[in-house]
C-alpha cells in the first residue's frame, strides 16, 4: 500500500510576503515557533501561538482573513496548516516558505539568525 500523496501547501516568499504587507493587504501572520525563538527574533505583527497549541487556540484565528503561518525554516508551520486544515479550519492558509530566516535574508537583515 502506497501512501496517499500529501496535498502541496500554498507557500508565500518573504519578499511576497512584505510586498504584500507593504500595499496595506489584510494578512494575518501566526508564529508557531516556541517562547524563545520569537524572543530571539520576530517579524512585527505576527500572533504567537506555539505549534503545540495551534489546534487548542485555533478560534484565534480569523478564517475570513488570509494567514501566513511561519516557524524558523518551514518545517514547523507546515505541519500547523496541515493540522488546522485536518481539524477543519476553513480559512486561507499559506506557509512562509523559508520561515523567518528567510524573511531575515530577503527582507529584513536586522531580524537576527538563530
Amino acid at each position: 500500500m502506497s501512501q496517499p500523496a500529501t496535498p502541496q501547501i500554498p507557500e508565500i516568499t518573504a519578499t511576497e510576503l512584505k510586498q504584500r504587507l507593504d500595499s496595506g493587504e489584510d494578512i494575518q501572520l501566526i508564529d508557531v515557533r516556541e517562547a524563545h525563538e520569537v524572543a530571539i527574533a520576530a517579524i512585527p505583527g505576527a500572533a504567537h501561538i506555539p505549534l503545540g497549541q495551534v489546534l487548542d487556540r485555533m478560534t484565534e484565528i480569523d478564517p475570513n482573513r488570509e494567514t501566513v503561518v511561519h516557524c524558523k525554516m518551514g518545517g514547523r508551520s507546515a505541519k500547523a496548516i496541515e493540522a488546522l486544515k485536518r481539524s477543519g479550519f476553513a480559512g486561507s492558509l499559506l506557509n512562509l516558505k523559508g520561515g523567518i530566516t528567510a524573511w531575515s535574508n530577503e527582507v529584513d537583515p536586522s531580524v537576527p539568525k538563530y
